[in-house]
């Protein structure tokens, strides 16, 4: 039995699985952050003349020939912010990474020089 489970722990290591796990929680838990800052704050802040207008209640109800336009726009902007956000991660990763590698390279080249001197 102990070496099925030293089997799994090396498979949920070797594969990240636990890593896979929590990014799908975070993932979740932000598209449901998303999906309510567009339908309970954006929307109703912006359209909230329209929709007072239109005798409606949600972003959502907007119809037209049982073609519920409200909801497209809804997961359009849960799309373009989601995709936003996604975005900068991806953009600050890079540049922490791009900053690592050129202070690795400004070590590299310090060492090199001292050891370069220590030879002389």
């Amino acid at each position: 039995m102990k070496k099925v489970f030293k089997e799994f722990s090396d498979f949920l290591k070797q594969y990240n699985v636990i890593g896979l796990a929590v990014a799908i929680i975070i993932g979740g838990k932000l598209n449901a952050f998303v999906t309510s800052l567009v339908n309970d704050l954006i929307m109703p802040a912006v359209l909230q003349p329209v929709l007072t207008r239109m005798r409606l209640g949600k972003i959502e109800e907007i119809q037209w020939n049982g073609i519920f336009w409200g909801k497209v726009v809804s997961a359009a902007l849960d799309f373009l912010i989601v995709a936003l956000i996604v975005f900068f991660l991806v953009r600050s990763l890079n540049k922490a990474a791009e900053k690592a590698r050129m202070a690795a390279e400004l070590a590299a080249k310090k060492l090199e020089e001292r050891v370069k001197k220590e030879k002389n």
